[in-house]
């Protein structure tokens, strides 16, 4: 993840583009487990296809405009579903459809937070993204052992047993050190921002978290596949970021940072 991070900007868009299109094929195939039957190679077609016009937008090889795109892909799905033979056009096209915005945004945008400079003038700058998977790798991590350590109080039972606020809060604790140690290690953006970064995080990262696991225990599975060992599928490991980065990227966005 790091050095598919920071390494360069094609490495980027190779890594990050297998991620997406494992991580929504992943979506996919969970949706057929609830006996829906969503447009699978036109969701990754698509999905591939706006990841890297996110990319050449970002990057100022095409106008920025055409990150609008999004919009009438959305419709493709629908219009695709008129010449299937399966039933339900409308529920396998709105699950298509919920695969593009819950997974394909979110990477798309990561390409506008990795470039940096202005308008005119723009370079792969991936630290501010490296430091987003710190504040999460640490929050996740130091509210995982808190939690099992000393957590009584669960947030929601039902949905995510493991959840405790005493985890929560002890992660929060460690998610705001790590934004501010992000502000002396990565100064392109104030400490100010990192904090709020890192507050952010901890609000959408636990959604993100959440809304997974609700997926989850509605299709009574343990992880959402099997690619990576010991720690189940790669909807498993992003689940908190697809929540953070459109969040952090309008802010970023308010503070002029692209």
């Amino acid at each position: 993840m790091i050095l598919g991070t920071i390494f360069h900007a094609y490495v980027f868009i190779i890594v990050f583009g297998a991620i997406l299109f494992f991580t929504l094929k992943e979506f996919y195939i969970l949706t057929e487990h609830a006996g829906f039957f969503p447009q699978k190679l036109h969701g990754q077609i698509l999905s591939i296809l706006y990841f890297l016009i996110c990319f050449l937008a970002a990057n100022n090889f095409i106008p920025q405009n055409l990150v609008l795109l999004f919009i009438p892909f959305l419709f493709f799905i629908l219009i695709g579903e008129i010449f299937r033979k399966s039933n339900n056009s409308l529920r396998n096209g709105t699950v298509t459809i919920v695969g593009l915005i819950y997974i394909t945004l979110p990477f798309s945008l990561l390409n506008f937070i990795v470039v940096s400079g202005s308008t005119s003038n723009k370079s792969f700058y991936p630290w501010v993204l490296l430091g987003v998977f710190f504040i999460i790798w640490v929050y996740d991590s130091a509210a995982y052992i808190s939690g099992s350590l000393f957590g009584k109080h669960k947030i929601a039972e039902k949905i995510s047993p493991g959840k405790s606020w005493e985890g929560l809060l002890v992660g929060a604790v460690f998610a705001i050190i790590t934004g501010i140690v992000n502000a002396v290690l990565f100064q392109d953006i104030s400490m100010l921002n990192w904090i709020i970064i890192a507050l952010l995080t901890i609000v959408f990262g636990t959604f993100g978290d959440f809304f997974e696991s609700k997926i989850k225990r509605e299709l009574n599975i343990k992880d959402s596949g099997k690619i990576l060992p010991g720690h189940g599928g790669l909807l498993d490991r992003f689940d908190s970021l697809l929540f953070v980065v459109p969040v952090i990227f309008v802010w970023l966005s308010f503070m002029d940072k692209f």
